[in-house]
Parts: C-alpha cells; sequence; structure tokens
C-alpha cells in the first residue's frame, strides 16, 4: 500500500508547500508545540491555524499583522484585548468582527456602519435599543430583521412600516398589541396574517372581508360570532366550515332556507 506523504497537504496561503527550515517558530517544532498539517500558523487552513493558537496563545499578538488575513481573525480571538482595537479598521471583515466579538460596546459603534453586510449583523447581535436604533434603516434587510429582533417592542414603532415584508412580519409579531391596528392594512398577506393571529377577537372581525383566506379563517376562528356571519357563505371551505361551526343552525345560507320551505 501507497502511505501518503504526511506533508502533501500543507500549503499556505500563497499557495506554496509549507516548510518547517525557515520558519520563525521552528524551536516550537522541536518542543511538540506546533505539527505540521495540524498546528501551523503558515498553513492555509484555518482550523490548522486555530490549533497552533489553541497551543501557543502567548504569540498571537505578534500576528496581528500577518499578511494573511485567516492569521489576523483567528489571532485576534487569542491577543490582549487591548491590542485589538486597531484591528477594527482591518481591510478583512473577518477580522473586524472577531475583533469586535471580544471588545466592549462602546469600542464598536462605528461598525453599525461597516461597509460588509455580515458585521453590521454581528454588530447588531451585540447591541442594544439606544445603540441599535441607529440600524432601524440599514439598507440590508437581514440586518433590519436583526435588529427588529433585538430592539424592545415599544422601540419598533418605526419598522411598522419597513420596506421588507419579513421585517414587518417580525415586527408585527412583538410590538404592543395596542399597536395592532396601524398594521391591519399592510399590502403583504404574510403581515396581515401575524397580525391577525395577535389581534383580540373584536378589532380582528374588521378583518372578515380580506382577500387572503388564511386571515379570514383566523377571523372566523376567533371573532365574535355576532360578527362572523358573512364567512358562512365564504369562497373558501375551511374558512365557512369554520364560521358555520361556530354559527351552529343560524348558519344555514339564505337560499337554502328558502328552498327548504
Amino acid at each position: 500500500m501507497t502511505m501518503t506523504d504526511p506533508h502533501k497537504e500543507a500549503i499556505d496561503w500563497r499557495g506554496n508547500a509549507v516548510a518547517c527550515e525557515g520558519c520563525d517558530y521552528l524551536a516550537l517544532n522541536r518542543e511538540g508545540r506546533c505539527e505540521i498539517r495540524r498546528a501551523c500558523v503558515q498553513d492555509r487552513y484555518a482550523r490548522r491555524i486555530d490549533r497552533f493558537f489553541e497551543w501557543n496563545p502567548e504569540f498571537a499578538n505578534d500576528n496581528l499583522a500577518h499578511p494573511h488575513f485567516e492569521v489576523r481573525a483567528i489571532a485576534a480571538r487569542f491577543a490582549d484585548i487591548f491590542r485589538l482595537p486597531p484591528l477594527l479598521c482591518d481591510e478583512d471583515e473577518t477580522v473586524r468582527w472577531n475583533a469586535a466579538r471580544r471588545l466592549p460596546v462602546r469600542s464598536i459603534l462605528t461598525l453599525r456602519t461597516d461597509p460588509h453586510r455580515e458585521v453590521r449583523i454581528r454588530i447588531a447581535t451585540r447591541l442594544e435599543d439606544v445603540d441599535l436604533a441607529p440600524m432601524i434603516h440599514d439598507a440590508d434587510y437581514y440586518v433590519r430583521l436583526t435588529v427588529a429582533w433585538r430592539l424592545t417592542p415599544e422601540r419598533l414603532s418605526p419598522m411598522m412600516r419597513d420596506p421588507d415584508a419579513e421585517v414587518r412580519r417580525l415586527v408585527a409579531g412583538r410590538i404592543p398589541e395596542n399597536w395592532l391596528s396601524g398594521m391591519m392594512d399592510d399590502p403583504e398577506p404574510i403581515v396581515r396574517l401575524a397580525v391577525a393571529e395577535r389581534l383580540p377577537p373584536e378589532l380582528l372581525a374588521r378583518m372578515a372581508g380580506d382577500d387572503d383566506w388564511r386571515i379570514r379563517h383566523e377571523v372566523a376562528r376567533r371573532a365574535p360570532a355576532s360578527r362572523i356571519a358573512s364567512l358562512a357563505d365564504d369562497p373558501d371551505d375551511l374558512v365557512r366550515a369554520a364560521a358555520r361551526e361556530r354559527l351552529g343552525p343560524s348558519a344555514a345560507s339564505p337560499f337554502l332556507s328558502e328552498c327548504s320551505t
């Protein structure tokens, strides 16, 4: 059986073969503190770089300016925290985020307008209310979705008219109940359904004429029986059945009643 060369897959970030000879950490190799294809700061594979710093965290500070972004990003997880602020301006978004995740909130507010959406999404997961509010109008819908999850319900009013239906749907599920009537006429059915599912029965009856059968079905199920008579003849089978079940014998259509006399 042919044995695989243990060095064959040891490639650095430039695409060159990794060689222990000439490496700054050759002494560590002799001590068993790094290992080619397993724990190597020169390797292009993130897991091998990560393992190098797990074994040797004291060298993280020295690699915060490494030319390979993976090394800088992983070193940021192990470096002394006071060395991290300059990395918030790093050219690579992974480096910026790995620095930001360890720094105090007051230090990372500038990243609310980071050019990369992934950084802004992750920044939003660390902020709350006052610090988060400036991100309500972010250009990216998923950033705004994250903001809608994080803000306290009483701060969601500006997002009730968000341009994205998924964001508005989430907002409809979280705003105070007494604000829901302000979203009953939303142009998107998925938003109106989220509203209908939370409306108190009396207000829900106002949606009996909605174009979406799911919303009319919710009305038929929960609105006061005295307000759902029109749904007993709804064109949708499920809506009609739900209404008639609640209305009982009085739900018979006028046409059928006249034919039975």
